[in-house]
């Protein structure tokens, strides 16, 4: 079975367009004002129907979220699930979900192999995991910052929920990454921009491309 696609970070309706276009499978929304990804709940509520339309899953990204922030962005969204990108614990990722009534991805950032030993603590409260660079200790924002950790040390791993690989995939290696990690779901964001936060249509499709070859 080919691996699902989720575009990230999207902003524009070109973008969107794009991914539904190309058979993203997920579409992602950043709400976090460090990125220069970052949008408006309502905004994104405004470009989400394309995805909708043809059952792209719509992804609402955060960072420790307060329950106000989830609010919003269930009223504004309205989105399929909530990806968790900071350090909630297990305890506050079921909040989440209880809260907003809306699937959780959480995001475990990796390094070394040590790092994949707190999937088992967040299976029972998660629909996706995710598994992403860890960012430098310097770093003002926890992804989407165009790095790669070593997709062997995935490798013959298995888990309880459908996981996503993230952190330094483009059109160029995504099915190299397939295949050493055996992902069955992979995330792009800055692998598709022009620049910080400007998502490349043609990026978009070839990215999609590469990933249905795979």
């Amino acid at each position: 079975m080919s691996a699902k696609a989720k575009i990230c970070g999207v902003s524009t309706p070109e973008a969107v367009q794009a991914a539904v276009d190309g058979g993203a499978a997920f579409l992602g929304f950043m709400f976090f004002p460090k990125s220069p990804r970052d949008i408006a709940p309502e905004a994104a509520g405004r470009l989400a129907p394309p995805a909708r339309a043809k059952g792209v899953k719509v992804v609402a990204v955060t960072v420790d979220p307060t329950d106000a922030e989830v609010d919003a962005i269930v009223a504004g969204l309205s989105p399929d699930l909530i990806q968790l990108h900071g350090k909630e614990s297990p305890a506050r990722v079921r909040e989440v979900g209880q809260r907003s009534g809306r699937g959780i991805v959480k995001v475990l950032s990796v390094s070394d192999a040590s790092d994949f030993t707190p999937a088992a603590s967040y299976e029972p409260v998660v629909e996706h995991l995710m598994f992403d660079t860890k960012p430098p200790k310097d770093a003002d924002r926890p992804g989407g910052l165009g790095a790669a950790f070593d997709w062997t040390l995935l490798e013959g791993r298995r888990f309880k929920r459908p996981w996503f690989l993230a952190g330094g995939l483009n059109p160029w290696n995504v099915a190299d990454a397939i295949a050493q990690a055996g992902a069955p779901l992979v995330d792009v964001s800055s692998g598709v921009e022009r620049g910080p936060g400007l998502k490349d249509p043609a990026l978009i499709t070839a990215f999609l491309d590469a990933v249905r070859r795979a």
